[in-house]
Formats: structure tokens, C-alpha cells, sequence
């Protein structure tokens, strides 16, 4: 991920693809050095047909009890997907958003 400013915030890789159904990605943060100690997390997204709808979940962990970076993480999924759903519901995301949040959603739950 790239800031507004061009500098890397994060980097990583793909690591599998089921087309429709799952994407799987790899990353490091790459700024607060607290946050690049603990290493490499995993981001799973899977999506699943409900009835007329579609089901995203969204699992993100790291091998690092009490990890900092997935407390840092777990507030911004919340409002990434937010504006993701207002994007695909309206054709407009939402302005001013910030994928990154001082304290976690409290229905988190960290996967060490």
C-alpha cells in the first residue's frame, strides 16, 4: 500500500487465488518499527453466496500473541469495508475516509 505521499506503507504478495470465492495476500508493515518487528501477516478475504446476497469475510492474523499490528489493522477493516459496500451500492466512495484507526472495532477478535 502507498500513501498519498508516495511513501510504502506496507508490502507483501499474493499467495493464492480462487477466482470468486477467496483471495489470500501476504504483507509486512514497512514504517513504525514496532509494527516491523512483529513480521509478515495474512489477509484472507473469502466470499460466499447467502440467499440473494454475498457474504465477505475478512480474517487478517499473525503468528504474534497480543500483536500490535492486528490492533492497528482491526479498526480500519470496519471502514475500509464501509466504503467498499458504499462504493458498490452508490458508484461513490466515500470521501475522507482513513483506512487506519487509533483503537480496534470491539467485535474484533485477534487469531495468534
Amino acid at each position: 500500500m502507498v500513501s498519498p505521499s508516495g511513501k510504502t506503507s506496507d508490502a507483501g504478495e499474493i499467495v493464492e487465488i480462487i477466482p470468486e470465492r477467496k483471495l489470500v495476500l501476504t504483507w509486512r508493515h514497512q514504517n513504525r518499527p514496532e509494527l516491523v518487528a512483529e513480521g509478515v501477516s495474512r489477509m484472507t478475504l473469502e466470499i460466499e453466496p447467502v440467499g440473494n446476497a454475498v457474504k465477505l469475510s475478512v480474517i487478517h492474523e499473525i503468528d504474534v500473541e497480543k500483536s500490535k499490528l492486528i490492533h492497528a489493522v482491526s479498526g480500519g477493516w470496519p471502514k475500509i469495508l464501509s466504503n467498499l459496500k458504499s462504493l458498490l451500492e452508490t458508484g461513490e466512495a466515500i470521501d475522507n475516509i482513513s483506512p487506519c484507526a487509533a483503537k480496534p472495532a470491539p467485535e474484533v477478535q485477534q487469531v495468534a
